[in-house]
């Protein structure tokens, strides 16, 4: 019944759900223990109701309320509740209770409070919350929208990043003649299809993820060549767990870029990926550099700044990054609650 529901338009399932709140309130509204039973007079009157609360949900909410027209909207409730009135007081008073007191009796705001007005707000009420409960469907689908289209732009943004960096270093190499030149253009090959083509998704598979860490350091390992150290260690990566592809990426590359730049030897970085309990992965990644070189901007870069805010977008309230530089050594840290 749930999938059949899910499956209707959303006109079909309104109409559906006023039918079933419109023969609701009539069951109460009709309902009597000292006199069961269903009268042409019940029927007639709520029948007035209801195109009375039909006006108002589908002439008045939209065309005043939700405009913000708030004093025409009120000023026709108002007229639609006179009209309702006037309809069971002149009309149908006259025609069912002809010769009985209630006939010669105006009623005036007895009924208003206490029959038409609990009727009225009733039916277009709940109208109201379902146009609310709408716009916030509508609210939600432009935020994700706009969240995926946020999302591909900053990952746009990371690939050419990237690109430019390594083509610069493989064009030294290439003036160079290094022999390591074919290696470079085999590792940055392997990165560049792993952006391209396998990282489409919002979240990949972590050991592939993984994989495509291994030959990133190993391509920016080799700027490094006899100069220090580089040790890239993992634990416990399942094939169960997802992770959004190129998050960790940055921390590396910055990695190599704040010792690098500061630093022509004795250089020490450290990446350490590990999967605990509660599908936390930690990720570490230590690298030193020297407090005398040229190392502000790269922490200010548009990698980092776009790497944190797609963990916002995608890690709300399941992540924490702690970024520290002390001494000769920067240290970033970061936790996430992985998905299965």
């Amino acid at each position: 019944m749930a999938k059949a529901l899910k499956s209707l338009s959303l006109n079909t399932k309104e109409i559906i759900f006023q039918i079933v709140l419109y023969t609701l309130v009539f069951l109460f509204y009709s309902f009597d223990k000292n006199d069961p039973g269903v009268t042409l007079a019940q029927i007639l009157t709520f029948g007035s109701y209801c195109a009375g609360a039909i006006f108002i949900s589908y002439y008045l909410m939209p065309s005043f309320l939700y405009k913000k027209k708030h004093w025409k909207f009120f000023g026709g409730v108002l007229l639609t509740i006179i009209a309702l009135m006037l309809i069971e007081e002149v009309a149908l008073e006259k025609i069912f209770y002809s010769g009985t007191k209630r006939a010669d009796i105006f009623p005036g705001i007895y009924f208003v409070f206490f029959d038409i007005i609990p009727v009225l707000t009733i039916l277009s009420g709940f109208k109201f919350g379902w146009d609310a409960l709408k716009k916030q469907e509508q609210i939600e689908e432009l935020k994700n929208a706009v969240q995926e289209s946020e999302l591909q732009y900053l990952k746009s943004q990371i690939n050419p990043h990237f690109l430019f960096n390594n083509l610069n270093n493989l064009y030294s190499y290439a003036i160079e003649r290094s022999s390591k030149t074919p290696s470079i253009i085999l590792e940055l090959s392997s990165v560049l299809r792993y952006m391209l083509y396998d990282c489409k998704e919002n979240f990949v598979a972590l050991p592939k993820e993984i994989d495509h860490l291994k030959s990133f350091t190993q391509l920016n390992e080799l700027q490094i060549e006899e100069r220090g150290e580089v040790i890239f260690n993992t634990q416990n990566i399942k094939p169960e767990y997802k992770i959004a592809p190129l998050i960790l990426n940055v921390f590396i590359e910055n990695a190599f870029k704040h010792s690098t730049a500061s630093q022509s030897e004795n250089i020490f970085i450290n990446i350490d990926i590990k999967v605990c309990e509660g599908n936390i992965l930690e990720f570490e990644c230590k690298n030193s550099f020297s407090p005398m070189g040229n190392t502000q901007s790269l922490s200010k870069g548009i990698g980092l700044k776009n790497v944190k805010k797609r963990l916002e977008i995608l890690y709300p309230n399941a992540h924490k990054l702690d970024i520290t530089s002390k001494e000769n050594l920067y240290h970033v840290k970061l936790r996430i609650n992985l998905k299965t």
